[in-house]
């Protein structure tokens, strides 16, 4: 089984390039230049190549040329939605438009006072959709493993001033859980992303595109925990300068629901909808790890 790391396997001298050529020669040449990068992937990853091209031929059942174009497309999807990110975040001219369904619902969260869970995955690219919820008018806390090399982290804070979501850093002293608690008493906003986990997490087996999979509990019983609004949020790229964020209705805790109970719905929501949008943008899936193995 591929096991996660909780690291990123980008390079400083990679986020240096892109960056230099989005300010410099526009995003048509950076574009242009990631096409040899995601051929380079394709050719060399072979571990992520794998997975992806396994949930492409066998889940989602294409062919195996369509398979082989579409992990193509993916590693060229992933290289613009990493310098998409960058691109919004430093502040760099660009031509990039959203398409916010179902923002309502997060502005009702805002509007109930008690802060609230956004529950996403590694798929699209919701930070960059996440920068521009700002007008929510409620701070946004990511909830991550601090896997980015030291060198990325001073990097892209030169760059970008900081990120401009606030992060909180999962830790071994549970520190991150009185961070989230403390957030959620401000009436901000919370994200948590739920399709990797790190070897010896506790997960839990459900059916996603066919075959059971393991995905990690922690978010869920945290988020049930906390009792606090949840909201599904997704973003996809759905053409070479639009996005699509997707916001799902609130899921609350009922008065007469226990909190495993409620964690276990929320569980299933969430896998029912990352079903549906993979099918949807299955070029987009960005987990690179195989969570089907037994």
């Amino acid at each position: 089984m591929t096991q996660w790391q909780g690291r990123s396997r980008a390079t400083p001298l990679g986020y240096r390039i892109m960056v230099f050529v989005a300010r410099n020669l526009g995003m048509s040449v950076s574009y242009f230049i990631l096409r040899f990068i995601a051929f380079y992937y394709l050719l060399f990853s072979r571990t992520s190549t794998r997975v992806i091209y396994d949930l492409l031929r066998h889940r989602l059942k294409f062919g195996w040329w369509r398979s082989v174009k579409g992990t193509y497309r993916n590693y060229y999807i992933f290289a613009q939605t990493l310098l998409d990110k960058i691109v919004v975040m430093a502040g760099i001219e660009n031509k990039l438009s959203y398409e916010f369904d179902g923002e309502e619902n997060l502005r009702e969260i805002v509007r109930r006072g008690k802060g609230g869970i956004l529950i996403s995955a590694h798929v699209g690219n919701w930070e960059a959709a996440g920068h521009l919820l700002k007008r929510l008018n409620a701070r946004i806390n990511v909830v991550m493993y601090d896997g980015e090399q030291q060198q990325i982290k001073e990097y892209l804070e030169s760059v970008t001033g900081r990120r401009n979501l606030n992060v909180i850093l999962v830790k071994p002293d549970l520190s991150h859980v009185y961070a989230m608690g403390e957030a959620l008493q401000n009436n901000e906003l919370i994200c948590l992303h739920a399709d990797r986990f790190l070897e010896g997490n506790k997960t839990v087996k459900r059916s996603f595109l066919g075959e059971e999979a393991n995905f990690p509990s922690g978010p869920f019983i945290l988020a049930a925990s906390f009792k606090a609004p949840v909201s599904l949020v997704f973003a996809f790229k759905e053409s070479r300068s639009h996005y699509h964020f997707y916001g799902s209705p609130i899921l609350q805790a009922h008065d007469e629901e226990t909190k495993s109970e409620f964690r276990d719905r929320l569980l299933g929501a969430f896998v029912e909808a990352l079903d549906q949008k993979v099918k949807m943008y299955p070029e987009q899936w960005f987990n690179y790890f195989n969570f089907w193995a037994k």
